[in-house]
């Protein structure tokens, strides 16, 4: 008995030893351990001699015995770094995975890399790999890992390949059965080849614009072929990330250099604006330059990229403004424009920006002149009113255009212009100082026309209206010329029927006339009241025609008796 206990723990000590088995002992009803049974599904975990560090974890497979472990190696997809910049540069780690024992459904519990750990070194180069160490989690057969490491290339760095060494360091599971797992750390030491681009590189040598705040202008970038090979067919494309400069209407632009070599510089333009309002600072620019190489292969370099500041505001202000406009008329908005600075404005332009139905510039632009800093110069808007609006207070839009010292057209559009409207007038005022005329009775009416115009007119036509009862034999008058606020008589004769009742009647004039601009133009029409008075002696009308009718009757009626 006690010669067969020691063969089976002799046994058992070599199948363990092995590792192709382990044991299970069971408790005999009297709690002696009975005999010793072995189990191919069931292994010890112990740790191998190449080990790091072995532990015991369980693990269920439900099936039978796994053995086999990752292999990790290192490749980069764009080996190619730039001299003079920090270059990013990914490492794919991929897993060509090794098993020793085991089915396809387990293959992956011992082919699996755990806790990837990716640290680059340029040790022994000229290169710098700023990045630490990465970890990337599980890297398996079919699903790679990648990192990215910053390698700091020296601008003078000579041309040519270098070797970077990569180290990986993992966990993995070595075997597995049954309940008991055997984990083992690994280490793998790779290099990588990496190659010194001697492709065209760019540097923004320097940005200038005449743009300013609020304004438009040319942005020029100076630039310059850094790198060792020619550049063709290249297109440098700029972009802002800021609201407050703009390549016309949109964020970027782009423009075209034939052939740039190395060590030469050239200067590309484009049109800008900065918006009103805008801070003076400097303004970030992304660029990439697109070119084909002496070779005629196509790169791109993404690595450019610049600061402009514009100019301060070149700004306006408009003071002592005033207007003569009323409802249904022609007038004028004047004011004067001052430059703020701060340089001088060419052909300086006062333009009416608004955009309204019965507001109508007769002028949308009118001229000031050259000013220089500190000067101003007065503006008259001829402007008019449609007979639909308002006698309101109102605002307008104006924008001042101007010629900087290069003669670009520039416009400062930060102006606004507060006005009066007036109610509608009479053209011409009408005074009749005696309004009576007796029933029966001609008169001469004497009429003062007045000009309520702002401006003169001229060949003036008057026709006087009237009804029955009154009534005019010379209904018209004529005026060669009116100054604004002048007067002048105008003479009507005037008549009133015998059988017309005592009461005030209307009589009403009209003017046709030419305006300052030569325009025939037609008043609005005017009316004057007239009363009409009973006639001298005291007897009403109607009481004399009835006198008058029965003294006839009576001599007739006398007449007749006589002859009888």
């Amino acid at each position: 008995m006690r010669r067969n206990t020691v063969l089976v723990v002799i046994v058992v000590l070599a199948l363990v030893t092995s590792g192709t088995a382990g044991f299970a002992v069971g408790a005999t009803p009297t709690g002696e351990a009975s005999a010793a049974s072995l189990d191919a599904d069931a292994a010890v975990a112990t740790p191998s001699a190449g080990a790091a560090t072995g532990g015991t974890t369980p693990f269920q497979t439900g099936g039978g015995l796994v053995r086999g472990s990752p292999e990790l190696s290192v490749t980069t997809p764009s080996a190619t770094l730039t001299p003079g910049r920090t270059n990013e540069l990914t490492l794919q780690i991929s897993n060509d995975g090794d098993m020793d024992l085991g089915t396809g459904q387990t293959r992956e519990i011992v082919t699996t890399a755990r806790n990837v750990r990716v640290t680059a070194d340029a040790g022994g180069t000229p290169l710098d790999v700023e990045t630490g160490t990465l970890a990337i989690g599980s890297v398996t057969e079919n699903r790679p890992g990648e990192a990215t490491v910053a390698v700091n290339v020296p601008e003078d760095v000579e041309q040519g390949s270098y070797e970077l060494d990569v180290e990986l360091e993992y966990s993995y599971t070595y075997q597995q059965s049954g309940g008991v797992t055997i984990d083992r750390e690994e280490t793998v030491d790779a290099e990588v080849d990496v190659r010194i681009s001697d492709d065209a590189r760019f540097e923004v040598v320097n940005v200038t614009t005449d743009a300013r705040i609020g304004g438009e202008g040319i942005l020029e970038a100076e630039i310059e072929n850094v790198g060792a090979d020619v550049a063709r067919d290249a297109t440098v494309a700029f972009e802002s990330a800021s609201g407050g400069l703009a390549f016309g209407e949109r964020a970027s632009d782009a423009a075209r250099i034939d052939e740039l070599a190395p060590g030469e510089t050239t200067t590309v333009r484009y049109d800008v604006g900065f918006a009103p309002g805008a801070p003076v600072r400097e303004y970030a620019l992304s660029g990439t330059v697109t070119f084909e190489t002496s070779q005629g292969l196509q790169r791109v370099d993404e690595s450019v990229s610049a600061g402009v500041v514009p100019g301060p505001e070149q700004r306006f202000s408009v003071t002592g403004v005033e207007s003569d406009l009323h409802v249904g008329e022609e007038g004028e908005i004047t004011g004067t424009v001052t430059n703020e600075g701060p340089d001088e404005a060419r052909n300086v332009v006062i333009q009416f920006a608004e955009q309204s139905q019965n507001v109508i510039p007769i002028e949308r632009s009118v001229a000031v002149g050259t000013l220089a800093p500190g000067e101003s110069g007065e503006f008259r808007l001829p402007v008019e009113i449609g007979e639909e609006a308002k006698a309101i207070d109102r605002t307008a839009d104006i924008a001042v255009r101007y010629r900087n010292a290069e003669f670009e057209t520039r416009a400062y559009q930060d102006v606004e212009l507060l006005y009066e409207v007036q109610p509608e007038r009479d053209q011409f005022l009408v005074e009749v100082d005696d309004r009576e005329i007796e029933a029966g009775g001609q008169r001469a009416l004497e009429v003062t026309l007045t000009n309520n115009l702002d401006e003169p007119v001229r060949d003036v036509e008057a026709r006087l209206f009237a009804d029955s009862p009154l009534d005019s034999g010379n209904d018209e008058g004529f005026v060669s010329e009116l100054a604004p606020g002048e007067s002048t008589t105008l003479t009507f004769d005037l008549s009133a029927a015998g059988s017309g009742t005592a009461k005030t009647y209307p009589i009403s004039f009209d003017f046709r006339y030419d305006d300052a601009d030569g325009n025939s133009q037609l008043s609005d029409t005017t009316r004057v009241p007239i009363t009409v008075v009973e006639g001298e002696g005291g007897f009403p009308v109607g009481l004399g025609l009835v006198a008058l009718v029965a003294v006839v009757v009576i001599g007739a009626g006398a007449y007749v008796l006589q002859r009888e």
